[in-house]
Order: C-alpha cells, then sequence, then structure tokens
C-alpha cells in the first residue's frame, strides 16, 4: 500500500466529474487499499477518489468502532429531510462549515468484490460521510453546501505548549 498525495481545493480536478468504473481489478483494488491507508494518516473518516487525483466513482468511508466501507458507482437512491451538520474536508484542510445534508440516505453501490449492495443510514455520521463523499464524485465540495457564507471558520491551531502537534480529525473527506 501507499500513501496518496491529497488535492487541496483550489485544483481543478476537485471540480470534475468521476467516471464510473467498468470493472473492478487489481488495479480498483489497490487505490481503494491506498485510499484507505491515506485517509488513516490524514486522520480522515472518508475519502473520494478525485481527492488524489483519480476521476472514478471510487469512496471509502471508516467510522470509529465500524469495518471500513469501499464503494465502487455509489449512487444516493432515497433522500429524507434535512439536518444541519459541521462538516470538514481533507481537501479544505483547518477549515470546518455548517451545512444541510439529509437526515436520511439510501446508497446503491457496488463493494470491493463487485457485489451489489444497499446502505441505509440515518441521522449519523455515516449518512453525512456518504453524501459528502458522493458529492465529490461529481465534482462538488461541501463549502457549496455552506447554510450561509460566514458559516465557514478556520480551525485554531493547537496552542498548548510542550504537547505534541496533532491535526484536528477531519469529519469526513
Amino acid at each position: 500500500m501507499a500513501l496518496l498525495e491529497i488535492l487541496l481545493a483550489d485544483d481543478p480536478i476537485l471540480r470534475q466529474k468521476s467516471k464510473k468504473v467498468r470493472q473492478i481489478d487489481s488495479s480498483i483494488q489497490r487505490l481503494m487499499d491506498d485510499m484507505l491507508e491515506t485517509m488513516h494518516d490524514a486522520h480522515g473518516v472518508g475519502l473520494a477518489a478525485p481527492q488524489v487525483g483519480q476521476l472514478l466513482r471510487v469512496i471509502v468511508i471508516h467510522l470509529p468502532e465500524q469495518e471500513p466501507l469501499a464503494l465502487v458507482n455509489p449512487e444516493v437512491v432515497k433522500r429524507e429531510g434535512q439536518r444541519v451538520v459541521e462538516e470538514g474536508c481533507l481537501s479544505i484542510p483547518g477549515w470546518r462549515g455548517e451545512v444541510t445534508r439529509s437526515v436520511t440516505v439510501t446508497v446503491k453501490a457496488l463493494n470491493r468484490h463487485g457485489k451489489q449492495i444497499r446502505i441505509k443510514a440515518a441521522e449519523d455520521l455515516l449518512a453525512q460521510a456518504l453524501e459528502h463523499e458522493i458529492d465529490h464524485l461529481d465534482g462538488v465540495l461541501y463549502i457549496d453546501h455552506l447554510t450561509r457564507p460566514d458559516k465557514l471558520w478556520k480551525i485554531p491551531p493547537r496552542e498548548e505548549e510542550g504537547s505534541p502537534e496533532e491535526p484536528e480529525p477531519a469529519l469526513v473527506g
């Protein structure tokens, strides 16, 4: 496995629509593994292939105390309700914003072995992460969903003297 470079918000690749994956071969398997390793190294909970320069419809999500998810060609098939949440992104380090997301989402996708699966997530970080990462596949960033322009704020760096620098964990990729 290898660490990949995470692109920052000003990279034009992040505003492009990703291509559907036709076949889950060893290169896609390796991409998913590298994305998981990169996401863990960056202290994130989600990452989309465009964030590492690959315009492919692939996302990974790993929430605390759950098995990692690697999804190919994910698609939101149902959304219900709205809620306001705080969100961050590995491609916009050091910033958080207030965005509107669905209360419940149902996603269909292929798992890493090519099997069709459905995931229903309600009122939790998984629902938020699924919407966030799938947005990346369509060239959409969380800042496009801000509730108001003034609802984006910079995270202050840790100022404790003598404590090791630890990055703020990103809510989603």
